[in-house]
């Protein structure tokens, strides 16, 4: 049985085939189900071995649909792709449509969109190195676990998202962050968690991951989401299998524009919700979000050119009334700007915001911008209510070039003072609503209200002690000029 170690070797090696060839960015949507199609072939015979021999050699008992996770149709499976040795692009795609047809309420469209056919890009030998590199190793649950796998999985990802350059924001959060953003949503057994721009699926896996740690059941775990991009909607469900979690429900299509999870005409509830919106969208229906069938403008319509409260809102009016709570990853403009200034006011006015933690910079996958987690929750406990803690833990990071990561004691840090609720001098302060609201821009920068007076009193002496220092060499500037006019008038 190969390490872990080793099979993120094994699996990161197929890469390597495609450099040269296939823009980096571009290598996870051949990777990824070719992947899914190994994985899934291997344990499709190794469910037949069991059954088979369970049933004293039964071969037509050993087909039987009960015996498998997935269908495979004879001619769809793994080796009889290897056995092609001309136009293995459409063998390998016909297999998989062929298994997605085979899985209609599982798996359609997971295997994406690939041109497997254009030889311009993938040719025979290329893809005949490809299959032979995974066919190295059984990929079974015998071999590789499911958790071994998984865990794989997430390394690809997130190697990935290192050679994607500007898009991998776009299917792939901070793991570190999380983190944490599980930890504050402690989601329970038998809840449903939902994600409304899931990407990867990573803010969902490490819900059920989550339990899993602490010994609980996770598989009662509900997990829903929704995803633009095809390919990336397509990796959320791979994710999940990888993992051995089966109940879920991942769609694709705009959340703003097309919400695709509705129950009764409604936005379908949810206890628990996370997400990390794409930013600043601009172009977006505004128009008809000003009179949106779900009732989502909640506080009012956020303008063309920036739609982060149009999802803030919409995950406000996703939550369940009773105990319905989130955490939102975003950068730090959404506390502060002018023109969403009436939002926000109306948002604290309904007493839903718990929690703002300022993160520190370069959290966002290349990109340098400082974060922040917005925290709501339609049931807060009576000491929270009518308050917003804020937390100041901008320094609470570990930097390594461009990217940043919060470590295991950052984390717990942080965690620790959103579970305590109370002030602490320079990290985190309860505040009322109604002082917030005394703002006539309703700003919830974190700065504006955890101070540390020791520090201030230090900011103010030097700014004190720099301005007397200004001021005294521009004394000495204002001397020399008249000495030097005075002279020049002597000499004249």
């Amino acid at each position: 049985m190969m390490t872990q170690q080793e099979l993120e070797k094994y699996l990161w090696g197929a890469a390597t085939t495609l450099r040269g060839t296939i823009d980096a960015g571009d290598y996870k949507q051949y990777i990824f189900p070719l992947l899914f199609f190994k994985r899934i072939s291997d344990v499709y015979d190794e469910e037949f071995e069991k059954a088979l021999a369970e049933s004293d050699g039964d071969m037509e008992y050993a087909a039987f649909a009960e015996n498998h996770h997935f269908q495979i149709p004879e001619s769809a499976r793994w080796q009889d792709v290897r056995e092609t040795t001309v136009n293995i692009g459409q063998a390998l795609q016909g297999a998989m449509r062929a298994i997605e047809q085979a899985n209609p309420d599982t798996l359609q469209g997971i295997f994406g969109d690939a041109s497997w056919t254009n030889k311009d890009r993938l040719s025979d030998a290329m893809l005949t190195n490809l299959i032979e590199h995974y066919s190295q190793h059984t990929l079974n649950l015998a071999n590789v676990p499911d958790d071994k796998l998984g865990n794989a999985y997430e390394y690809l990802i997130k190697e990935f998202a290192d050679d994607s350059g500007h898009t991998a924001a776009e299917f792939y959060t901070n793991r570190t962050v999380v983190k944490l953003m599980t930890m504050i949503m402690d989601p329970q057994p038998d809840e449903s968690v939902y994600d409304p721009t899931c990407g990867s699926g990573g803010l969902l896996l490490n819900c059920a991951l989550h339990l899993k740690d602490e010994g609980k059941e996770y598989r009662t775990l509900k997990l829903y989401g929704q995803e633009i991009n095809l390919l990336t909607s397509a990796i959320a469900r791979m994710n999940m299998f990888m993992h051995g979690i089966e109940e879920f429900e991942i769609v694709r299509g705009d959340t703003l524009a097309n919400p695709g999870l509705i129950e009764n005409g409604e936005l379908k509830k949810f206890n628990v919700i996370l997400a990390n919106p794409p930013y600043s969208i601009k172009s977006w229906d505004r128009k008809s979000f000003e009179n949106d069938p779900y009732g989502r403008n909640l506080w009012g319509t956020p303008p063309q050119g920036c739609a982060d409260y149009a999802f803030q809102q919409h995950i406000q009016k996703s939550l369940d009334l009773k105990n319905g709570r989130s955490v939102t990853l975003w950068p730090h403009g959404v506390l502060f700007r002018d023109f969403e200034a009436k939002i926000r006011k109306e948002m604290i006015s309904d007493d839903v915001v718990e929690c703002v933690i300022s993160l520190g910079p370069n959290l966002f996958y290349n990109s340098s911008m400082t974060s922040c987690l917005l925290i709501t929750n339609n049931n807060k406990t009576q000491d929270r209510k009518g308050n917003v803690l804020f937390i100041q833990a901008v320094d609470e990071v570990r930097k390594e070039k461009t990217i940043s990561y919060l470590d295991e004691h950052h984390i717990k840090k942080i965690h620790s003072a959103y579970l305590n609720y109370e002030t602490l001098s320079g990290f985190s302060k309860v505040i009322k609503n109604e002082d917030i609201l005394a703002d006539k821009n309703t700003r919830l920068s974190v700065q504006l209200f955890v101070e540390d007076k020791e520090s201030v009193g230090l900011r103010f002496g030097q700014a004190l002690s720099d301005w007397e220092n200004k001021a005294s060499d521009l004394k000495v500037s204002v001397s020399k000029l008249f000495e030097a006019l005075d002279k020049g008038n002597e000499n004249a």
